[in-house]
């Protein structure tokens, strides 16, 4: 299963990825949402986790991007530091399947990882 990772809080997205490929997920990561998006135009991903709030895109507009203009229904986590529930409902009216406050929980992210990918299945 492969996974994008678009999140620039470094130290976050490499401690994701690491715990994400010690459950046999190959990760891509990203720091910016704008390489994320070409990323995702030019590879096939099981699933995208990306925060809102990112440089070149945010989490928002990849969503917006990849349900819209690609059509695509792949599953969607967005992170955020953000603690306004209208941005969560924003978050799930654009095509987020989830949605998760930082601090991300490795476990509970992977729990709803394998929710989302067998529902696909």
């Amino acid at each position: 299963m492969r996974i994008i990772l678009s999140e620039d809080n470094e130290i976050l997205r490499k401690s994701l990825s690491f715990f994400l490929e010690s459950k046999g997920f190959t990760v891509d990561q990203f720091s910016d949402g704008k390489d994320a998006l070409d990323a995702i135009e030019a590879n096939s991903y099981d699933l995208i986790l990306t925060d809102i709030n990112m440089p070149g895109k945010s989490g928002m507009e990849i969503t917006q991007y990849v349900r819209e203009s690609l059509g695509s229904d792949i599953p969607i986590i967005i992170f955020t530091s953000s603690g306004v529930e209208q941005t969560e409902l924003d978050s799930f009216d654009i095509g987020a399947n989830e949605f998760m406050a930082k601090p991300v929980s490795p476990a509970v992210l992977l729990v709803r990882i394998n929710k989302l990918l067998k529902t696909r299945l």
